[in-house]
């Protein structure tokens, strides 16, 4: 029954990675769209301590991508949608947890969840990431082990799957040259996604209430960072597709 349903999760899991730029954005903009966003309390049009903490905890998420992208980058996409590796990355963030960029992305989440303050999309929200997260982390280890066998299993061993070990990581963080250039090639879009969609989920919550002087200001400046956001994805864009972010060889 174990053996059972673990290979029903790896093959979900396996399912997921191919179809996951599709299926994620899409039950992400259902729950968040789909259902009524609460504040924290009926006296206001908009929970403004609620939606800092959410937008907070989704900067520590995209923290974590960046230092991972920065220092040893791990090729995200598979080899033809399906799950791949060349190597066993172990160093940079990946020497202390095993799925850094997928901690960072559940964080990601859980940030807009709370802007979003629903319970019912806190309930299937995290529900369903966890689960897909779960089922892509089996399909990936099944993989891995397969493949590096022995020196995987010891890995394994030594570094957490979730949990990141904290001891050694400033000594990790400088020892190694970190590339912002692949940074920002690697994740403008990505972070620039998340924060727009945060910047929609408070000006979604203002407008579903009556529109005080104080909110209408709060729906201005909303509208004057999502400006400012736009502007720094056009220009990492351009900077991206004219080759001035490409790595420099040798």
């Amino acid at each position: 029954m174990k053996l059972s349903c673990q290979s029903s999760l790896i093959h979900y899991g396996n399912f997921l990675f191919k179809y996951r730029n599709i299926v994620f954005p899409l039950v992400l903009v259902v729950l968040l769209f789909g259902f009524r966003p609460l504040p924290l309390s009926d006296n206001t049009s908009y929970s403004l301590g609620t939606s800092m903490l959410g937008f907070f905890i989704s900067a520590m998420g995209e923290g974590i991508r960046v230092a991972v992208i920065g220092l040893a980058y791990i090729k995200r996409g598979g080899l033809n949608k399906r799950v791949h590796a060349d190597t066993l990355v172990q160093e940079g963030i990946f020497a202390h947890c095993r799925n850094p960029l997928y901690l960072g992305n559940l964080l990601i989440l859980f940030g807009l969840f709370l802007i979003h303050n629903n319970p019912w999309v806190y309930f299937l929200g995290l529900g369903f990431f966890l689960t897909a997260y779960t089922a892509i982390v089996m399909a990936e280890e099944a993989y891995l082990e397969a493949k590096f066998g022995a020196d995987y299993q010891s890995y394994c061993r030594r570094v957490n799957r979730w949990l990141p070990r904290l001891r050694g990581l400033g000594k990790t963080l400088g020892s190694m040259q970190f590339n912002w250039r692949r940074v920002i090639a690697k994740d403008y879009a990505s972070a620039y996604s998340w924060m727009v969609l945060a910047l929609l989920i408070m000006g979604y919550k203002a407008l579903l209430f009556p529109l005080t002087e104080q909110a209408a200001l709060w729906l201005k400046e909303l509208g004057i960072l999502f400006i400012l956001l736009t502007t720094v994805f056009i220009i990492a864009r351009y900077l991206k597709k004219s080759g001035c972010l490409a790595e420099k060889k040798g």
